[in-house]
């Protein structure tokens, strides 16, 4: 038996024209947010950065490929993980198909994380990623932009997301369930082939930098739920009947961890 409100066609027509309304509300302030944005002072980056890539090492500058502007996703793979996050991984499904239309629209795409690069190679051949991946192993470009952590200044209370997190006790193997990656989790870290002291060290977001006159700039970050418009899944979702259907502290998995019977009746996806 259904359970959700039904109604004729003439009732769904106007309480879609009225949530058309609060949509376009929506789509003109985002617009807005798109051009405050861009209007954010640039900052100039002084600071030396490192990154290996499948061309060789190379400079922060190095990563724009000919490209005026750059654009970095922070993905959680830790020095210590065995595989990438599986949020992440959900995100980064959606990167293929972007990355040549940024590229030509004088945008440089790069995904960045700390693990070494055969290590991140290895799971991108896994996963069947063509988008640019380097490594920050040696580099401090990670820690700078908020995206990484140290021990210590886990146990002090890290900076993330524009504000202060309290002081974090160690959570060893079986910290209470979140279903928010950042908070500690114990199926996210298990997934990752880590503990949850040593996962929650890696955060996500998205860096954009611009390179003008022979100088590198950074432009903008955003963290946490910043990151949630990029992610191509929860777009769909979102319209879905049934919204996210968030069940369950890890309710979505890496593309080719799926068993055969999907949460549905019938998937045309596998």
């Amino acid at each position: 038996m259904i359970k959700h409100k039904t109604g004729t066609r003439q009732e769904w027509l106007k309480a879609r024209m009225e949530l058309l309304k609060a949509e376009k509300d929506l789509t003109r302030r985002s617009d807005e947010l798109a051009r405050k944005r861009q209007e954010l002072p640039w900052v100039k980056i002084d600071k030396e950065y490192r990154f290996e890539t499948d061309d060789g090492k190379g400079s922060l500058a190095d990563l724009f490929r000919g490209r005026s502007q750059l654009l970095i996703y922070h993905f959680m793979f830790g020095p210590d993980y065995k595989a990438g996050c599986p949020s992440c991984s959900a995100i980064a499904d959606g990167f293929n198909g972007i990355a040549i239309h940024l590229a030509n629209h004088d945008v440089m795409f790069w995904a960045v994380s700390r693990a070494p690069l055969a290590q991140l190679n290895e799971y991108k051949r896994r996963m069947r990623w063509t988008f640019p991946w380097a490594s920050s192993f040696d580099s401090d470009f990670n820690f700078d932009f908020d995206a990484s952590f140290t021990e210590e200044q886990q146990r002090k209370g890290i900076e993330y997301n524009y504000r202060r997190e309290p002081p974090s006790e160690p959570c060893g193997e079986a910290p209470q369930l979140s279903r928010s990656a950042p908070d500690g989790p114990t199926s996210f870290a298990a997934a990752s082939g880590t503990d949850v002291d040593t996962y929650t060290r890696e955060r996500p977001g998205i860096s954009a930098f611009a390179l003008e006159d022979g100088d590198v700039y950074h432009t903008y970050s955003a963290y946490s739920r910043g990151v949630d418009g990029l992610w191509g899944m929860y777009q769909w979702l979102d319209r879905a009947p049934k919204g996210r259907n968030e069940d369950g502290d890890l309710w979505w998995k890496r593309h080719d961890e799926y068993g055969t019977e999907p949460r549905g009746k019938d998937c045309c996806a596998h």
